[in-house]
């Protein structure tokens, strides 16, 4: 019976290695003028979703919806607040929490992935995702190169990374870029805090695409964007005002800063008509 037993285990292992094997990897890089999945240029059609804002039961009938829209990928926030609510105790595995599992669904749905991770997000969520702990530390200062914040920061970094690694496209999953900070030109100008959180991910096997995410003005170009990181633009487009670097990938994201109006007929706001016109325009080319 124990060498049944033994020989049953050793056969699993082998099939384990051979469908590791199998399993399709990709490379995915930026040109100068868009994404190249494979080498060969691809369109990110992404729609945005929040794990920790969806029930986990609903979250692969969410990620069904996102595709059946003509969606293929999906683009998600990790609020840091969320996974450590007290220094160090962090939870990845619990309900909403089980970043993985989400990562995964994403994957057998035949979808992409942009992992927004912050460490500051923003995304209308308490503190920006920022843990309320760090309230607690006399004049800390956030979002710069505060030893007590990057500590943190760090320790944040390094537990994700763990939880994501291997599920970047180039191991066989989903994940085709992640997002440094967010929004960062519209608060700060620490060049070195920027530099220091796109290395963070780089030393923690994080190897995909790096990117940005700011207003398309100059101030905040200057001081949110980075070398060799593509750039996301959270309002129109301006090219003139772009910043001038070799490997700069333009991508713009819109987003519906307001609603309809009580009483309106849907899309009777103005912005939403004109967001609508600009990604018409986008996917057109």
């Amino acid at each position: 019976m124990i060498k049944k037993i033994i020989s049953l285990t050793f056969l699993i292992g082998i099939l384990n290695i051979y469908l590791m094997g199998q399993i399709p990897v990709h490379s995915f890089t930026l040109s100068k003028s868009g994404f190249l999945l494979d080498g060969k240029p691809f369109q990110i059609i992404s729609g945005e979703m929040h794990p920790a804002r969806i029930p986990v039961e609903y979250w692969r009938h969410r990620i069904q919806m996102a595709k059946a829209m003509g969606c293929n990928t999906i683009a998600a926030y990790v609020f840091w607040n969320y996974h450590e609510t007290e220094p160090g105790i962090f939870d990845f595995q619990t309900g909403n929490h089980n970043i993985a599992q989400f990562i995964r669904l994403v994957h057998e749905e035949g979808m992409f992935l942009m992992l927004r991770p912050g460490p500051y997000v923003c995304a209308e969520w308490d503190f920006g995702g920022l843990p309320s702990y760090l309230l607690s530390i006399p004049d800390i200062k956030v979002r710069c190169m505060d030893p007590r914040y990057t500590e943190a920061v760090e320790r944040y970094i390094k537990t994700l990374a763990l939880q994501v690694k291997n599920f970047q496209v180039t191991k066989g999953g989903p994940i085709v870029m992640v997002q440094v900070e967010n929004e960062y030109g519209s608060y700060g100008n620490d060049r070195t805090y920027m530099k220091w959180v796109q290395e963070m991910w780089k030393e923690n096997d994080i190897e995909v695409p790096l990117y940005t995410a700011d207003g398309a003005a100059p101030f905040m170009l200057e001081a949110g964007s980075l070398p060799d990181a593509a750039i996301g633009l959270t309002r129109e487009p301006i090219p003139r005002i772009l910043p001038k670097q070799p490997r700069l990938i333009r991508m713009f994201l819109h987003f519906a800063a307001n609603y309809t109006p009580a009483g309106l007929p849907t899309g009777a706001n103005s912005g939403n008509v004109r967001i609508r016109q600009n990604c018409l325009r986008m996917l057109n080319g």
